[in-house]
């Protein structure tokens, strides 16, 4: 008699696996100094908190999330996955992918702008993930368990929801999500990268939003940058080699201060 694992319990469990394993081998790369966005002594040196504090923090927020997400499946009913996607098209799939892409980046949108503006947020939540000024991969969703828990959990349930996606249909955009979000915030540029061929919201355009003068611009994570265009929040930036190696993500246009 086999164990079976439902997909409810996979869609929680799988992007957690993902997320340590994609931002493993982000942290393996970055040992090659040619392809950083900053140096590993920026890294040391400019980062406000230290790393376990930082996978203690992830840890914390996962198991928020996979609490919350197990509830939610609960709630909304177990299909059969199996069943689901013999029976759903292509084009259904990609219609339940791009509206939840669509949904998570709106609710992440508006809420991590206004996480910015609202002074007593942002000094009491949201300060907490700009602590990393030099982005790395498995700090992707170090956040304050309040954030993590409006923005990321709450969003993923909305994107679920709205988008009409089975549990099975959900681990693999949740896991792609995970990616995406562990690339954005890599602090590398890596020669065909296939996020950076698809999409202009990458690494370098998230780093402009982490250094000190740039946090009014580029809130828009993990996937377009539709919102920072309409809403006049989009930063162009140009990628200059460091004499040192790598590249260095700077604004093209002049920073305000306030």
């Amino acid at each position: 008699m086999g164990f079976a694992i439902s997909d409810e319990l996979l869609g929680t469990i799988v992007p957690i696996v993902v997320y340590w394993i994609y931002s493993g081998i982000y942290m393996c790369l970055g040992s090659f100094e040619s392809y950083r966005l900053h140096s590993v002594s920026d890294e040391d040196e400019k980062n406000l908190v230290s790393k376990p504090t930082v996978v203690k923090g992830v840890l914390l927020q996962q198991a928020v999330q996979a609490v919350v997400a197990i509830l939610l499946f609960a709630v909304a009913g177990g299909d059969d996955g199996a069943s689901v996607l013999q029976s759903t098209s292509f084009i259904v799939l990609v219609r339940q992918f791009v509206t939840a892409m669509v949904v998570l980046d709106t609710w992440q949108y508006f809420l991590h702008r206004y996480m910015h503006e609202n002074k007593f947020l942002y000094r009491h939540v949201h300060s907490l993930h700009h602590r990393l000024v030099v982005p790395y991969a498995f700090g992707a969703l170090y956040n304050h368990p309040v954030e993590g828990l409006l923005g990321d959990t709450i969003g993923g349930a909305l994107s679920f929801l709205l988008s009409g996606m089975s549990p099975r249909t959900s681990i693999f955009f949740f896991s792609f999500a995970t990616m995406k979000t562990v690339d954005d915030h890599c602090g590398l540029m890596l020669p065909g990268n296939p996020f950076h061929i698809f999409f202009r919201n990458n690494s370098a355009y998230h780093d402009i939003h982490h250094q000190l003068h740039g946090t009014k611009y580029n809130f828009s994570q993990p996937f377009f940058i539709m919102w920072d265009r309409i809403l006049g929040t989009h930063m162009p930036y140009s990628l200059e080699k460091r004499a040192e190696g790598g590249f260095e993500a700077r604004p093209r246009k002049e920073l305000k201060d306030d």
